[in-house]
């Protein structure tokens, strides 16, 4: 006797569809309006999905929490268009985390450890750190922790907020962003088009490797620009150096191109 065939999978509501993804009905239907998600089955006042789409859903979310991608780029990489960005950011961020405070601490732990409250409120809006859950309120892990247990040392030590004000964050903030910039540039054109099969291992190591680099050039930096800065009290040390080292590092095609900026 012949084997009956297996009926085709229920479709799901969007109800059922937020159920079995673990998000709610909103999300799904902001999915949908998004193109993220298209419904298998369309009537007059209704939509009805596959089971597949719950899977898509669950990666758009960890897309989103673990990335910290945009909607628009996130369907980009789910429908395929840029092969193999998601598995890298994801090594990156391995890499990243991986000497992290594993523990995470509650903001009213922190706020006992002698962090200010107004200076987590200040920071958050600013978006250097960002709460996650932590028990039954909202707390910090990873760096953001290490940020803020950086900052509590500093003020134990006795440096204070006349001292090193907090400002001076939104001002490490547009400077490292263009830093940031360039050496993802750099990787996105140098690294991805050549590292081939053996991209995940040479994306994990040029992520220690540039955290080291930067480290380095910055401490070899910090007294020529004081001995500058002495030469000129009052000012600021002259940035003409530095863009004199660029045009040249452009002219040998070791940063990104004109047409790449645009």
């Amino acid at each position: 006797m012949a084997a009956r065939p297996r009926p085709a999978p229920k479709l799901l509501k969007i109800s059922e569809l937020g159920r079995l993804s673990g998000v709610p009905a909103a999300t799904v239907k902001h999915y949908v309006r998004e193109g993220l998600i298209v419904p298998a089955h369309s009537g007059r006042n209704i939509a009805y999905f596959d089971h597949a789409a719950a899977d898509r859903i669950r990666r758009i979310k960890t897309l989103q929490q673990n990335g910290f991608l945009p909607l628009k780029v996130i369907k980009r990489l789910l429908d395929g268009e840029t092969p193999g960005l998601a598995d890298t950011i994801e090594t990156i961020r391995g890499a990243l985390s991986a000497d992290n405070p594993s523990t995470p601490r509650s903001r009213s732990e922190l706020i006992m450890a002698g962090v200010g409250a107004r200076e987590l409120g200040w920071m958050e809006k600013l978006g250097v750190i960002s709460a996650v859950p932590v028990g039954d309120e909202d707390g910090f892990a990873g760096d953001d922790l290490e940020l803020l247990r950086t900052l509590g040392a500093a003020r134990k030590a006795g440096i204070t907020p006349e001292m090193l004000p907090l400002s001076i964050i939104g001002e490490y903030l547009e400077a490292i962003q263009r830093l940031v910039t360039v050496e993802l540039s750099l990787f996105r054109e140098g690294v991805v088009p050549r590292a081939g099969d053996d991209l995940a291992r040479v994306t994990e190591a040029a992520t220690h490797l540039s955290e080291k680099l930067v480290l380095l050039v910055r401490r070899r930096l910090i007294v020529p620009t004081l001995r500058a800065m002495a030469l000129a009290p009052g000012r600021p040390a002259p940035a003409k150096a530095p863009r004199k080292a660029t045009k040249k590092l452009v002219r040998r095609g070791l940063t990104p191109s004109r047409a790449s900026r645009k």
